[in-house]
C-alpha cells in the first residue's frame, strides 16, 4: 500500500458522512477509485466504537468527496470535526462505528476537476460483536439427604444461558466441589457435562456431613456462574 495521508469524514444531516478536500498537482484524466476499506467487516464490540480506513485514489488536481451511508436507510448523524490532508493523488478517510450502526453500508468517493465529474461505490458491512451470555446454574440438588457413610451421593442440575431468554447449555463442564461442616475451603470432587436441555448429573460416595455446589468456569461466548449450595447429613450406624 502506497503511503496514505489521514483525514477525518464529518458528519451530515441525512445519513451520510461527508467530507472534500483536494490536491495541488495538475493530472490530465479524472478518476478516482475506492482501493480499500479496512476492516470489512467492521465489527463493533458491544457498547464500544470502532474506526474503517477507506483508502482512495484521485487524479491530482482534483478535488474528492467521499459520503458513507447505510444501505436502505436513513440516519442523521451528529457533526464531527472534519481534518483531511492530501498527499498527491493519495488519501485516507477514517470513520467512527458505534454499536448502533450494524447492517449494510455504502461507500461514494466522488471526484471533480475543470467541470468534470467522476464517482466510484464500494459496499462494506459493520456488525456488532456481542458481549458473552451470562449463565446460570438452576434447580441444583444433592441426595438423598441424609445417606448413609459409604453410599452414593447423587448430584442434579441445569445449565442455563441468557440469550433473549433463559436457554439450556449442551456440552458444558460443570464441576462439584464440596465443603465439609466446620471447613471454609472447598474441594473438588467430581466433573460432568451438560446434556440436551442443559441437566447434568453426577455422583459421589458419601464420606462426611456438608455442602456441595455446582461450577461452571464459562467459556469464549459464556460467563461462568456457580448454583445455589446443598448441604447432606452423612450418617453411621452404630452397634
Amino acid at each position: 500500500m502506497k503511503k496514505i495521508a489521514a483525514g477525518l469524514i464529518a458528519a451530515t444531516m441525512g445519513g451520510a458522512l461527508l467530507v472534500t478536500g483536494g490536491a495541488a498537482a495538475q493530472a490530465t484524466a479524472l478518476d478516482v477509485q475506492i482501493e480499500d476499506i479496512n476492516p470489512d467487516p467492521v465489527v463493533v464490540a458491544k457498547g464500544g466504537e470502532a474506526t474503517a480506513s477507506f483508502y482512495v485514489d484521485v487524479t491530482k488536481g482534483a478535488n474528492v468527496e467521499l459520503k458513507v451511508e447505510p444501505v436502505g436507510d436513513v440516519r442523521t448523524f451528529a457533526a464531527k470535526n472534519v481534518t483531511a490532508i492530501p498527499d498527491g493523488d493519495h488519501w485516507k478517510f477514517t470513520v467512527p462505528f458505534n454499536s448502533g450502526d450494524a447492517g449494510k453500508w455504502r461507500a461514494t468517493a466522488t471526484a471533480k476537476k475543470d467541470g468534470e465529474t467522476d464517482r466510484d461505490k464500494a459496499y462494506f458491512e459493520v456488525e456488532i460483536q456481542a458481549g458473552k451470555a451470562d449463565t446460570r446454574i438452576s434447580s441444583f440438588k444433592a441426595s438423598p439427604d441424609p445417606v448413609k457413610k459409604g453410599r452414593t451421593i447423587w448430584f442434579s442440575g441445569r445449565l442455563q444461558a441468557d440469550e433473549d431468554g433463559w436457554e439450556g447449555v449442551r456440552g458444558g463442564d460443570v464441576e462439584i466441589y464440596f465443603r465439609a461442616s466446620g471447613s471454609s475451603g472447598w474441594k473438588y470432587v467430581t466433573r460432568t457435562e451438560s446434556r440436551w436441555g442443559g441437566k447434568f448429573a453426577a455422583k459421589t460416595r458419601a464420606w462426611k456431613s456438608g455442602t456441595f455446589k455446582a461450577v461452571y468456569e464459562g467459556d469464549d461466548e459464556t460467563n461462568g456462574s456457580e448454583s445455589r449450595s446443598d448441604w447432606v447429613r452423612v450418617y453411621r450406624y452404630h452397634r
